[in-house]
């Protein structure tokens, strides 16, 4: 299992080719652009990590593709992932979000089911991965059931 986050993410990883179109696409529509990474991807977990600051007024993809191979070579065991917002509405709302890189191990989540009252059923989701403290999270040796 893999996880699924931002688009693309049904298909297979994209290439830094692949990576810099989509950058150059952003650029085009005045989006600012911004990396990020995180050793928690839980759904809900939407505060990551930002690399740097966002860059705004690029034309080109190579300074984001600079940030993306630097965010990558500091934090080989996360999630990584690029953010291009669009201003028009006049607050910070993600245009484009996808995933550039995942550690080479994922533990995956579990689905937890608990009966209410009522037969109410109540679900929560349990990353494998938070069985292990910060930092070695998706290490292949970490705690996987």
């Amino acid at each position: 299992m893999i996880l699924r986050h931002g688009a693309f993410s049904f298909l297979p990883d994209l290439t830094d080719d692949e990576i810099a179109a989509q950058v150059r696409y952003a650029l085009l529509n005045g989006w600012p652009v911004s990396v990020e990474y995180t050793d928690d991807p839980h759904p809900r977990n939407v505060y990551w990590e930002i690399w740097g600051l966002p860059m705004f007024d690029l034309h080109q993809p190579d300074g984001v593709l600079a940030e993306i191979n630097a965010c990558r070579a500091a934090f080989p065991d996360h999630y990584v992932r690029v953010l291009a917002y669009d201003a028009s509405l006049h607050r910070q709302t993600v245009a484009l979000s996808f995933l550039v890189q995942r550690p080479p191990h994922e533990p995956g989540f579990q689905l937890d089911r608990a009966e209410r009252g009522g037969r109410v059923q109540q679900y929560s989701v349990r990353a494998y991965a938070a069985q292990a403290p910060a930092g070695e999270r998706y290490r292949s040796d970490a705690g996987e059931p």
